[in-house]
Parts: C-alpha cells; structure tokens; sequence
C-alpha cells in the first residue's frame, strides 16, 4: 500500500520544527529515520495531514559526557550507540543492547528520540531507559522540561509527550567500576522484535554484598517495567545460586503478561524468570572484572 496524502515539511532548525508543531499540533508527525512510522504509514494505520522531517536538526546528533551522565542527542542514530566509545566505556549495558535492535541498516537509520517517543514496550531503548531511570529532556516554544522514564512512559505507543513537544535529549547514568550489568532478551529470530526481555544493573560493595539492585522487564505489561522494588529485600546479601533463583522468581511475582499467538501468558512468566537469572549472573561475572577495564 502507499500512504494517504500529506504535505512535507523539512525545518533547518529547532525553533522552526517547534513552530510548525504549534501550527498543526493535531495533525502533525514527526519523522526521522521512520523505521516505524513509514511502515504504519504505508498500511495507513497512522495519516498524518502534516509530515515534519527533522533530520536537519543537526544539533540535536551528539554522545558527550556531563558529570555522572551521558547526554545523547534525540537524532543520534543507533547504531552510532552501537559504536561509541565514550558509552562502552561509561555505560556499556547501552551498546551492549542496541545491538539487539533489528538489522544494521535499521540501526543506521532509526533514531533515539524517534525509539523512545513511539514506545513500542518489546523496543530495546524503552526498556534501558526504565531499568536506568534515564532522564528525557521535552522541549517546546514554551521552554524545556525534563521526565524521567517512569513518568514518560503511560501506555502502549503513549507517552507524556504533548502534541507540541519533542524529545531533544536522552541521559543515562554513568555505571561505576563496582557496577555490574547485562541485558538479555529472547526473540523467535535474530532481528525480529522481542517476546520477552530483561536487564539488570547492580553493585557490591568492597565485601562481596549487594547494596544496590537494578531490574527491569519488558514483554510483562505495556510497557517495561521498572521491579527493583520488588528485589530490594535481597540487597545487603552475598549473592549465590540461590540468592539469583530467589530474585527472579520474586522479580516475576504479580506480573501478568497476556498470551497471544507468539507465546502463553506462562511462556513468557518461564522466559522472563530464565532471563533475569541469566542477566544477573552476568552482572555478577562482570562486576568482578571492569575494575580491570576501566
């Protein structure tokens, strides 16, 4: 199928995509790479009377370190995540799982900004961004604000986002060397989205114990969800195999993921737990080495 008809605008500049979504704040979408946009605009399941392109918006394409984050700019494409060194070397778990991210041509194209305001809950972004309590700057003609993701994230394909906002910049913590991490997720192929996915960050302090425990899952709900507080009891603790069986199995506790015709709702309780598990005992494995690295 073709898309329905649209007028197309390209802006040179921030201000003038800002004031054109003033302009038709209900009738306009944005694009940039439209790994997603395109396909549903093609199978006219979105019919936008406005297309806003914004890859002129040079400014807004940057990897940079500020303090304890690293401020990445809503254009950078992907797979520019993929390769930085500034991010294996400050928050590896970032590269680590945009990797995962359908094929090298997709992540060439698809944008940070563009992944984390469609929301898709199986999408690698969404779900780094929860598990690292990032931090979305939204700007408008009215100014900047800042979300975190728990806030920005409502519902399927929903966020926060006004119709006359865009998302300009997304931070992520920096991961110490006493900070271990992984992301794991299961698809029925390589490329394909995600059935089901997890992420873990945590830390030890100079006696081997936990004393912080970061856990977030997607495929559970509509969007990924953050549980640290469901695992917080287990900090304080040497972790073992049965320390690792007892978070999981805790972590999954009250989630009620739906079935469909990819997986039952238990499939997915199963593959979950086994993730979890996987990503914590590579948290614990690297936790020992990146002292080492960095």
């Amino acid at each position: 199928m073709k898309p329905a008809n649209f007028s197309y605008h390209r802006p040179s500049n921030l201000d003038e995509a800002l004031k054109l979504l003033d302009t038709y704040p209900d009738e306009a979408k944005v694009i940039a790479g439209g790994q997603s946009l395109v396909p549903m605009m093609n199978m006219r399941l979105a019919r936008p009377e406005y297309l806003i392109d914004i890859n002129d918006l040079k400014d807004l394409s940057f990897i940079r370190k500020a303090g304890d984050w690293i401020e990445v700019g809503a254009l950078t494409r992907q797979a520019e995540l993929e390769a930085s060194a500034l991010l294996k070397e400050f928050c590896p778990i970032v590269p680590e799982a945009i990797r995962h991210v359908g094929h090298y041509a997709i992540r060439q194209r698809g944008t940070v900004g563009g992944s984390i305001a469609h929301a898709d809950p199986s999408a690698e972004l969404p779900l780094l961004a929860v598990l690292l309590r990032a931090q979305m700057a939204i700007t408008s003609s009215e100014g900047t604000r800042t979300a975190s993701a728990e806030e920005f994230f409502v519902t399927i394909y929903t966020t926060d986002l006004l119709p006359t906002e865009l998302v300009t910049q997304v931070s992520f913590p920096v991961l110490g060397p006493k900070q271990g991490f992984s992301y794991q997720e299961f698809s029925r192929r390589a490329g394909d989205f995600a059935l089901v996915s997890a992420g873990s960050v945590l830390t030890l302090d100079d006696e081997g114990k936990v004393v912080d425990l970061n856990l977030a899952v997607a495929g559970a709900d509509a969007i990924p969800l953050n549980v640290r507080d469901k695992v917080a009891s287990f900090c304080g603790e040497k972790p073992d195999e049965n320390w690792i069986k007892s978070v999981s199995q805790a972590a999954i506790e009250g989630l009620e993921p739906d079935s469909d015709l990819h997986a039952t709702a238990q499939d997915r309780l199963e593959w979950l737990e086994l993730l979890i598990q996987r990503a914590l005992k590579e948290s614990l494995v690297r936790v020992q080495t990146r002292g080492d690295v960095r």
